[in-house]
């Protein structure tokens, strides 16, 4: 079962074509207005597409790796140093796909060198398929946190109005999503919901990927300024805050789309909970202090200093929003510290946000 369908037809973010030998992707960067399926044929083609954020997302990123380490492989036996040195220096915030090297390299070490195509398109397609699963059992264990929150509600006609930020459905994993799979499974239950969706400046991940994931779905949003947050939870519109996280430490400091630290902020302020969906294999057990050890990407300056979209005759311009001269910093993410974190949402369950509690994820 895929979580979203496009006009009818289930899709997975990423998947292996064995008639073209290709990986298939969508094109996030099209979205929302142009869905467009393209196909990589070549590990430049997977760095291309990782690096330009035609396929995005910690969890997705990882499985499109893995793929894009086959394609090497397939083209070139000898190529899996080179490879994985590529494929690591694409994206260098999200932990997952530094993880999925790590455990491709594990299963290709001992084989030789012409066994290693077979071994590599079988570990991702594996791999994606453990993610799908992965997702599916997030979204089951915070639907859980949302029916409790939910019943809690005095007013049991109102919905659930959940505030998100970036994108955590499934356009950034395989399927299902993160924080997206819990809204999905408490759809599926019955739970009434209304999202609060984060623009998501520079790149604008909430609204032109969220909004349209949870149009698909028919669950009901409405498209805000990153700033406005803040004031919602003010006027008691803000029932729970949910997002995913690209790194998250072995303390609970969780590394997400730049924003999320304020909007923690202002959680904390208004005692709204705040919520981090992630896969497991989305924490860094190695590291502790995320401020000061996870690595902030910094992305190109004209993401800030331009916007694309479409002009009234339905062609996608890009336009300057600033002076020709003016210089912009475009960091990727920030780290929201584990103290205003309520609690992980995990596949193995809910957790807070502490070493302790960590350290039983490591064991599970």
């Amino acid at each position: 079962m895929a979580a979203v369908n496009v006009d009818g037809t289930p899709y997975r973010s990423i998947w292996y074509d064995i008639v073209s030998d290709s990986v298939q992707i969508i094109d996030q960067t099209l979205l929302p207005h142009h869905f467009e399926i393209k196909s990589l044929h070549s590990v430049a083609d997977m760095v291309e597409a990782i690096t330009t954020m035609q396929v995005r997302g910690a969890p997705l990123i990882g499985v499109a790796a893995a793929f894009g380490l086959y394609l090497s492989l397939r083209d070139d036996p000898q190529s899996k140093n080179k490879a994985m040195d590529s494929l690591r220096a694409t994206r260098p915030t999200a932990v997952n796909l530094s993880w999925a090297m790590a455990a491709a390299d594990k299963v290709l070490a001992p084989l030789r060198p012409s066994a290693q195509p077979e071994a590599a398109l079988r570990f991702a397609m594996q791999l994606a398929d453990e993610d799908v699963k992965t997702c599916e059992a997030i979204g089951e264990q915070g639907c859980e946190v949302l029916e409790k929150l939910w019943h809690s509600k005095a007013d049991q006609t109102a919905p659930l109005n959940v505030l998100t930020h970036c994108n955590a459905g499934w356009l950034a994993t395989v399927d299902w999503g993160t924080a997206l799979s819990v809204l999905y499974k408490a759809q599926l239950k019955g739970i009434p919901l209304h999202v609060w969706v984060d623009e998501t400046r520079p790149r604008n991940q909430g609204a032109f990927l969220t909004t349209w994931e949870l149009q698909k779905q028919g669950i009901p949003n409405t498209l805000i300024a990153d700033n406005t947050g803040g004031h919602l939870m003010q006027q008691g519109l803000v029932d729970v805050c949910l997002v995913g996280s690209d790194r998250t430490t072995a303390s609970g400091d969780v590394c997400n789309k730049i924003g999320t630290y304020l909007k923690a902020l202002a959680a904390a302020d208004n005692k709204v909970p705040f919520y981090v969906a992630l896969p497991i294999s989305t924490i860094d057990f190695e590291i502790h202090d995320g401020v000061k050890e996870i690595p902030i990407e910094q992305r190109d300056g004209s993401e800030v200093l331009s916007i694309s979209g479409l002009d009234e005759s339905g062609t996608r311009r890009t336009v300057s929003l600033a002076h020709p001269e003016v210089s912009a910093g475009n960091y990727g993410f920030d780290v929201t510290p584990a103290r205003l974190v309520t609690a992980l949402i995990t596949e193995k369950g809910v957790f807070t946000a502490d070493r302790e509690s960590i350290a039983c994820l490591k064991e599970r």
